[in-house]
């Protein structure tokens, strides 16, 4: 799927109801709590905060899932595309960043 197919898929779930989207604060808050989320879930498993016995695992994947949706929701009730998004971002990266890493396979002398 592409990255506009998503949001065509989104907006068709979310134009169904008569809430529609929520507004830009409200999404803004249930994004940090997807966040949080995925933050609780990377803690338990790569951090010093164990599970409690009665905690039920979660999936990372659904974590990033519950993200990407929230943030279609967000991005197309403000009528943002997000590959125009994503290509403004990546070019951003390409330039400013372009020496600042070591690319693999590359001699250090």
């Amino acid at each position: 799927m592409t990255m506009k197919e998503i949001q065509r898929e989104v907006h068709r779930y979310i134009s169904q109801f008569e809430e529609g989207y929520f507004s830009p604060l409200a999404m803004l808050a249930r994004l940090s709590e997807e966040v949080g989320e995925l933050a609780r879930e990377v803690n338990h498993r790569y951090g010093e905060k164990p599970k409690k016995a009665e905690e039920a695992e979660r999936q990372m994947s659904t974590e990033m899932g519950d993200i990407l949706f929230v943030l279609v929701c967000f991005a197309n009730s403000l009528n943002i595309d997000l590959e125009d998004a994503f290509k403004t971002v990546m070019n951003k990266f390409r330039t400013r960043d372009a020496e600042r890493w070591t690319r693999k396979g590359s001699q250090n002398e």
